[in-house]
């Protein structure tokens, strides 16, 4: 049974404690602001990219002499998971749910009978797959030192897999990371790069008389500059979505862990002063006792 200069200990330990997901808190809710803006900014042009693209794809279904990046090498033998996740921990299940997406997706892959290679974007997406999967990851790139996540960035990491796809290493590369829904909502997404996926809007009305686009120059010169750009440019609107869903994943888990803290110092201090009373009255008892024996 603690003493009460335990107790005293642990409630001091846990104040400490307090403070410091209070002040994580309250940093995380201010670069929290500037994440989301800055993912939400990307989303346009990730997007407007991405319809530009599906319609320049349209010429090409079905042709023998479509992009190698749009048509693939004609075999899914060899997949390449880039997994993007944080440098830090403490945000929640923010890396863990990623990881787990990617995880899923090779043990799937595996069974099957592929080859699975793995790029791990941040320290924890390597620490959370290298027991299982240590023997897949190709490589592990360190963003620690990168105050704030530039096009720059994301295109060296873009132009990597765009040389291993030249290279013939892979055949298929699919990209893990979370989207950036609000404060407590992150949704770890996988997205395919290569060959390229182009997502149609569905609420885009298309009974009536389309428009009839004509390019200068031609669609193949247009995408052989475009779908490698797309590449880098997806992975940057991944890096950001991932910037925005870290800051608010661990914002309210550092509120959490701050009320949890404020919960347990509330019973301890109770627990506290229930022994310090009972000790109080145990002394009481023996003055008197000893009072009256004399």
């Amino acid at each position: 049974m603690p003493s009460l200069k335990d107790l005293r200990n642990r409630i001091a330990s846990v104040k400490a404690t307090q403070k410091i997901t209070k002040a994580m808190q309250m940093v995380a809710a201010a670069k929290l602001r500037r994440a989301q803006e800055a993912a939400e900014a990307a989303r346009p042009y990730a997007e407007r990219m991405g319809a530009v693209l599906t319609n320049l794809a349209e010429a090409f279904e079905g042709r023998d002499d479509a992009p190698k990046l749009m048509s693939g090498t004609g075999s899914d033998q060899v997949h390449l998971l880039v997994v993007a996740t944080a440098e830090r921990g403490l945000c929640g299940g923010f890396n863990t749910n990623i990881a787990k997406l990617a995880r899923e997706k090779a043990r799937s892959l595996i069974a099957d009978g592929k080859t699975v290679k793995i790029i791990c974007v941040g320290k924890k997406g390597f620490d959370a797959l290298k027991r299982e999967l240590g023997q897949h990851v190709i490589k592990t790139i360190d963003l620690r030192s990168v105050k704030n996540v530039g096009f720059v960035n994301a295109d060296e990491i873009g132009k990597e897999v765009l040389s291993m796809f030249a290279d013939g290493e892979f055949d298929v590369c699919t990209l893990f990371y979370s989207t950036f829904r609000s404060v407590i909502a992150q949704e770890p997404t996988a997205k395919q790069l290569i060959p390229a996926s182009f997502e149609t809007d569905e609420t885009e009305d298309r009974s009536g008389a389309q428009p009839v686009y004509e390019y200068e120059p031609d669609e193949a010169e247009i995408l052989e500059d475009l779908l490698p750009r797309n590449i880098s440019v997806q992975i940057f609107r991944a890096l950001l979505e991932n910037a925005a869903s870290e800051q608010g994943a661990r914002m309210s888990a550092m509120d959490n862990a701050t009320r949890n803290a404020g919960d347990m110092i509330d019973k301890l201090t109770i627990n506290y002063n229930r022994r310090r009373q009972a000790q109080i009255t145990t002394e009481l008892i023996e003055i008197i006792s000893g009072a009256e024996a004399l």
